[in-house]
Order: C-alpha cells, then structure tokens, then sequence
C-alpha cells in the first residue's frame, strides 16, 4: 500500500542567512547575550530578556521554523509562562485543550486519568499543537520585539572560546564573555558576547564544544513517530494502547492535534531495524492498524515519520562560566510525560529574569548560580518521572516487562493497581531546596498550610475594579516579569485601600530607581465587593484560605511566578532585604 505524503496544513516563512558588517572578521558589536538556537526555548528566552529591556541575539542554523510535530504537548505551567510574556493568547486560540485520557490493554480500557481541572483555573491543563505551530507563535512575538532581538537565520556555530575577567587570573567564573565562531553560508566570522546560552538541542554543539557530557540513563528501546492527516471528530485526549490486537507487543500513543493532523507513537520490537521500521511500505499497515482498531474509517495521508530513543540525561550543572545550558541542551528527557519542551520552557523563564538583573547590574552573577541549582535539580525529578513512565511504556528488561503484563492484566477488574499505569503528566516542580530560600530568611513556621518558598502559586479567581465596574480576574492576571508582593488587608473601604498603597509606595519608588522589577498588590477580603475599592477583592475568601493569609500577611513573588517568601506581618523594609539579598548573595 503506497499513499503520497501531504504537506503540513501550515505555511512557514523562509529567512535568508544575513552576515553583519564585520570588521577583520569579526562582528564589531560586543552582544550582552547570544543565545544559540532558535527553537522554542531559546525564542521562550530571548522574549523573556526582552521583557526586562535586555538585547539578545538569536543565532539558528535553519532557514525557518522546524518540520514536524516534535514536541506537541503544551502544559498549563508553560501556558502560564507565555501568559506572562504575552504570548498565551494564540496558544489557546490554536491549540487543543485537553483534560485526561485513557489507557487499553489489548481490547479493554484498563485506566483513565483526569489533570486537575476546575472553575478557578484560567488556564486548561494541557493543549496539543505542534512544535512547528508552537515556534511560529513566538516567532511572530519575537518579531514584534526586533528592536531587542535579533536574529542570524543560517548561522552555525562552530567554535567558542571563553575569556576570563581582567586581573582574574584565569578563573572563568569571573567571566570575561566569550567569543563565538560562526559561519553562515560560505561566510566565517566571530561574535563577542558577555553570556552565550547554549538552547541547541539534543546534539549541541556548545557542549560538545566545551567537552561536556551528560549522564543518566539511555534506553534501547525505540518509537516511530508518524504525522498523518486524518479528518476527525473524536474527542482530544490522551490514548494508550498496550499489546492492542492490531499491533501485538507494542505500544501505540494517539494525541489529536490542530488542523486534523494525528499523532501515532508506536514502539518498534527488539528485533526490527529502526532503518527499515521507518520506510513508507512498514509504516503504513501499522498506521492502519492502528486506526481501524479504533474504528476510525476516514480517509488518512502521512505527512511525516521519524524514529526516536528515549533517554533520561542531563549535565551536572547548568552554568560553566559565561556560559549556561538550557532545554535539550542541558537534559533529555522522556518523552513520557511530556515533560520535554515543558521543561526546557520553564529552564528559559528561570534563567531570563535572572539573566536579565545580572546584565541590567542589579544583580551579582552568582544569581546565575541559583539557575543551575534550581534547574537541575528540577531536571533530576523530571528525570525520575520519566524514568518510571518509560520502563512501563517501554520495559527495558523481563522482569520490567513481566511487572507490566502482571499491571495490566488485573487492572480491568483491581482498581488498585490501575494507578501504576498513570503516565505521570508533567507538572510544576518546586524549587523547595533553592538557596534563594534561605537567602529570603522563610518563616514558614508561621503558617499552618499554603504555598512555601520555591512552590508555584495555585491558580484562583479574583475580583477587581476598573473605572468603577467590578470585573473578574485570576491571581495569575497580577503577576507580571517583576517580583510581586501580595499585601493582604483587612477589608474593602476606599481608606484601607488609600493607606495601604501609601505604605508600600516608597518601596516601589525606590526599587525603580535601581532598576529591580517590582510592584505590590492589594488583596482583601470582602464578600461585599465594594465597587470604589482599587483592591483586589478575594470575593469568596478561597484564596485567603489557600495562602492561609489573615491581615498583614504578604507573599513575595518572583518574576517567574515562584514563592520567594512569605510573612505572616509583612512590611516593605522585610521585602526590600529579601529581594536585596537574593540579587547580591
């Protein structure tokens, strides 16, 4: 059976590779940061640093956005980092929200799983589109932003070399910058930049360059991964077939994505040649296989087929010198999970507030530090979920395999043992070893429950006035790419409102004149919902409840929407030191 492969439904845009005028070969500007690799993290990045008024240029081998699904999983906690920076609108309005899925052993459904979903959330827990899609989007915000990101299109690295600071003595962690080479075309030329981000995939050439390896687990078995065009009005969920009839031993995954393309994971036997599992004529009866199992009758075309070998790898640490690693780059992680691109989001939303104070000079470069300790650390829990995800999906040795056939044979009729075949979906990690924490000086101890230092804040809905008419928002509407304090006051009478903004008021004037993002919001309690109020009202008291809040309590956020501390009687003086301490230690 032979059909033509179609084209995606999408139009890419194609970019010439443009050298800059050089100077004895040699760009004459000296760049704050180059960040090397334009796929969704190094983009996810450059429009972070763009939020704090940071230049970067973006250097990327390719000619255009990428080809193929790749990465298609978008989770809330990513979503919330593009709402951040803006970007989150064409997210929702592209992809495809979905909220749980369903797992069959052979012909019956063993398990279904829910993400946490409900009607305080802004946000669905996770969509389906396409990397390529994913990376159009934020090409269009990076675009918007050409005055402070620039990119070299057709540009490979080839070389770097990292300059100690004067009177150093050679030791790059007093970083002198580093110094790029870089061909584009038949053109080779060098670029000077103080900070180089390493977002160049699975196969960088930074750390390949800089004698770099990462360490871990690398697993034997492997996946074909197949794009098909299928017309559709099946639900959007997560689908898993172990040992389904249509393909005996393996294991198919199914995600629906935008524009009727179809995503099929199948694992490949021990004893089939990767090489030859991807020709057409092999992987089209699979692919029909697989759909007539599940009743689909349509007529289908494949658009693209690649092969893929799961690893859970990653460096030791994130930073060496004026360098830092971010995404694949930095850690591999299976694809189980989807906490791949989710991951390497949440490295480029950590590292740029960061970054972005260290180059503004509010900031000490051992800030850079706490990336590499908190993300790496973040790193090896997604590696431990992943891990266990794929030695179900893929048993990597009898014994794993006998456990698994054991699972899913009594999980039809033994609801016990059905949490054993949970994916285990991505998920917020919390920083809650960080050194910031300490640097914050926690009084945890205060509060009997809510979020601690190095958590995300929960999501909720809110009320606000604006001119006079009281609208509903979310606790993430007031987070922004600054630190935030959450000041909560003891009701909603226009004087409380008056006086509290005038006690925080020289706190944000001054942080201002240093440069250093900050802003403080009011939060009451108030089932009233006085409308002359310029609070914010927790209308039914759940978020005072969630954050065990009572008068006087403040939480101080950081620009990545992490707890940086928490008082049970706050004040302006305690959250200057805090931030204060964080940006120099």
């Amino acid at each position: 059976m032979s059909r033509p492969f179609k084209p995606y439904p999408f139009s890419p845009r194609y970019y010439e590779g443009v050298v800059p005028s050089l100077v004895d070969g040699r760009d004459p500007l000296r760049r704050s940061v180059a960040i090397v690799g334009g796929g969704p993290v190094g983009m996810t990045l450059a429009l972070a640093l763009a939020r704090q008024g940071v230049r970067s240029v973006l250097i990327e081998a390719d000619d255009g956005v990428c080809t193929g699904s790749r990465a298609i999983c978008i989770s809330r906690r990513s979503l919330e980092i593009f709402k951040r920076l803006g970007v989150v609108q064409g997210f929702l309005q592209k992809g495809l929200p979905w909220t749980g899925g369903r797992s069959f052993y052979r012909d019956t459904e063993v398990f279904r799983f829910a993400m946490h979903q409900d009607d305080e959330q802004s946000l669905p827990p996770m969509i389906n589109i396409a990397q390529y899609q994913i990376e159009q989007l934020l090409l269009d915000e990076v675009e918007r932003h050409a005055d402070l990101i620039e990119i070299r299109w057709q540009t490979r690295v080839t070389g770097i070399e990292q300059h100690a600071a004067e009177g150093s003595r050679g030791n790059l962690e007093s970083t002198g910058g580093a110094t790029l080479a870089l061909r584009t075309g038949d053109t080779a030329w060098q670029m000077h930049a103080d900070w180089v981000v390493a977002c160049d995939g699975g196969r960088s050439t930074i750390r390949e360059a800089l004698g770099l390896k990462l360490t871990g687990t690398t697993y034997e078995g492997r996946y074909v991964i197949v794009d098909i065009e299928l017309d559709s009005a099946r639900a959007t969920e997560r689908l898993a077939y172990f040992d389904p009839p249509s393909n005996p031993g393996s294991t198919v995954l199914v995600h629906k994505q935008p524009d009727n393309v179809w995503r099929i994971d199948y694992q490949l036997r021990d004893d089939e040649d990767p090489e030859a599992a991807v020709q057409p004529e092999n992987v089209m009866p699979r692919v029909q296989s697989v759909l007539d199992s599940m009743g689909e009758t349509g007529a289908w075309s494949p658009i693209w087929i690649t092969v893929y070998k799961a690893n859970a790898l990653t460096l030791e640490r994130y930073r060496h010198g004026a360098v830092l690693f971010a995404g694949d780059a930095a850690h591999l992680v299976p694809i189980f999970g989807v906490r791949g691109a989710n991951s390497g989001i949440d490295d480029a939303d950590n590292l740029g507030w960061k970054l972005a104070c260290v180059v503004n000079g509010v900031a000490s470069p051992r800030l850079l530090d706490s990336y590499s300790d908190e993300r790496v650390f973040a790193a090896r829990e997604n590696l431990s979920y992943g891990m266990k995800s794929t030695e179900f999906m893929a048993p990597p040795s009898f014994a794993f395999d006998l456990m698994r056939r054991a699972v899913l044979g009594l999980a039809e009729h033994h609801a016990a043992v059905r949490p054993l075949i949970n994916p285990r979906q991505t998920h917020a990690i919390a920083y809650v070893k960080s050194p910031l924490n300490e640097a914050a000086g926690d009084v945890a101890d205060a509060f009997k429950q809510g979020p601690v230092p190095g958590t995300v804040l929960p999501e909720c809905r809110l009320k606000r006035t604006e001119d006079g008419v009281v609208v509903d928002i979310h606790l993430t509407d007031l987070l922004g790419p600054c630190f935030t304090a959450l000041c909560f006051g003891p009701n909603a009478n226009a004087n409380d409102a008056s006086a509290q903004h005038t006690a925080w008021q020289p706190l944000q004037t001054t942080l201002a004149e240093q440069g250093i993002p900050f802003k403080a919001v009011m939060l009451v309690r108030n089932d009233t919902q006085n409308a002359t109020s310029s609070n914010v009202i927790d209308h039914t008291g759940r978020l005072h409840d969630m954050l065990d809040a009572t008068p006087g309590t403040v939480y101080l956020i950081r620009p990545d929407g992490h707890v940086h501390a928490r008082w049970r009687d706050g004040s302006a003086a305690a959250t200057q030191r805090a931030i204060s301490t964080a940006l120099t230690t």
